[in-house]
């Protein structure tokens, strides 16, 4: 009989989240999977097109139920997105409550809010089932950093919280070694916690360089940024940026492809206005994830922004591995792990997060080397990404807390 997997995710297909890919690949592997979520509205914070409170409640997508529970949509404003927050957590209890689902493992992914770990916490606790948590975003410290809430007794509360939760996982991954280290320091065992890094999807490779009519055919030294434009990104640094490239007369030799949406993107466009500098960015809509590669391939260079803050010194993004599978150079404003990985694999230049300077200044280092050079850099990225974060080796280590099911037989060495 098929073991059967109760993922729980406030956010799921057809939002474009790593999960999705996990359990389309648990489900090749012979696993039951089931997926408890929210109704789709992120990034937009509105409900997705066709999708309601009385529309695909129950949907299928590539073999895994989906179980689509009542939640506010989060709005663009921070008591939308604290409603949205709050109701996953109360329609998830009554849910757990009342399901007659029958799972052998309960498996979160987390990415904020933490909130939503709490009714894949009391499913386990009621079945007597293993509950096993991978954690994207260190709360509390998350919460002080994107909403500003800075009370005491706020954070000490979002703190117990936390512990509550990581208490009663079986099992806790983290994302990066820095993560591993934050949640030992609040009490949890380290036999009880283990580093699994993201793996980018399959799409996520190098691919031939075409034109598409989104990004101009010219000599312009094109560097991308694709996914969430929200607040942690710190994509504030770009207009800053480009102002000083500006001023060095490089303005109609650098473009900055910015591809996606987010709750940020309208007050970065406003910026880039008020800094005189529209004329260096180049704003495309949010792409199917499986065209990213060729939107990819079309930039001589990708960046990567985050705010300076102690908790992104310790993340690695997730567009980090995307970016180095898709073996393109990699621009970062950023420190901590994201800077030590880039070092390590030579696959791109690195400054300090918020340092605009320094940020101008690695660019053009970029902008001076040859294609040769930069296609180095590229072969780099590729190879640190198939020796550290190999989809196939990183899944096969899961299967082990799964209990080695007869069924997967050998797809689990299926790539």
């Amino acid at each position: 009989m098929k073991k059967h997997i109760l993922v729980i995710s406030q956010y799921f297909y057809p939002e474009q989240f790593r999960i999705n890919d996990i359990c389309t690949e648990w489900v090749k592997r012979g696993y039951k999977v089931t997926v408890l979520t929210g109704i789709p509205n992120y990034p937009q914070g509105k409900y997705y097109e066709g999708y309601g409170l009385f529309n695909k409640r129950k949907e299928e997508y590539n073999g895994i139920e989906i179980i689509r529970i009542p939640l506010i949509p989060r709005g663009n404003n921070s008591i939308m997105l604290a409603l949205n927050y709050l109701s996953f957590v109360i329609t998830g209890f009554l849910w757990q409550l009342f399901t007659r689902i029958k799972a052998d493992y309960v498996f979160i992914f987390e990415v904020s809010p933490m909130t939503q770990a709490l009714p894949g916490v009391w499913y386990a606790k009621k079945s007597r089932i293993p509950c096993y948590l991978y954690v994207q975003d260190l709360w509390p410290e998350n919460v002080e950093i994107i909403t500003g809430i800075s009370n005491k007794n706020i954070i000490g509360a979002i703190g117990k919280m936390v512990d509550y939760i990581y208490a009663r996982c079986t099992k806790i991954f983290t994302t990066s070694t820095s993560f591993a280290e934050s949640i030992k320091k609040r009490g949890i065992p380290s036999e009880k916690i283990e580093y699994w890094p993201q793996y980018a999807e399959d799409f996520y490779r190098p691919v031939e360089k075409t034109i598409i009519p989104e990004i101009p055919s010219d000599d312009a030294f094109n560097i991308i940024f694709a996914g969430n434009i929200g607040n942690a990104q710190g994509l504030d640094i770009l207009p800053k940026t480009a102002s000083l490239l500006k001023k060095r007369n490089l303005n109609k030799r650098i473009r900055f492809n910015i591809v996606g949406d987010g709750r940020y993107k309208d007050a970065l466009i406003n910026q880039v206005n008020s800094a005189n500098v529209i004329e260096m960015f180049n704003f495309i809509p949010k792409q199917r994830a499986d065209r990213i590669p060729e939107f990819m391939a079309a930039n001589d260079a990708a960046i990567l922004c985050l705010t300076e803050s102690p908790l992104f010194e310790m993340t690695i993004p997730a567009k980090l591995q995307s970016y180095l599978a898709c073996g393109v150079p990699i621009i970062a404003s950023a420190g901590g792990e994201t800077s030590r990985i880039i070092k390590e694999s030579n696959a791109g230049v690195s400054s300090p997060a918020g340092d605009d300077e320094e940020l101008s200044e690695i660019i053009i280092e970029l902008l001076l080397k040859s294609k040769q050079e930069l296609k180095r850099l590229g072969l780099n990225a590729r190879l640190y990404y198939d020796k550290n974060f190999n989809k196939v080796d990183l899944l096969n280590r899961m299967d082990n807390y799964f209990g080695l099911n007869p069924n997967l037989g050998e797809k689990r060495n299926v790539q």
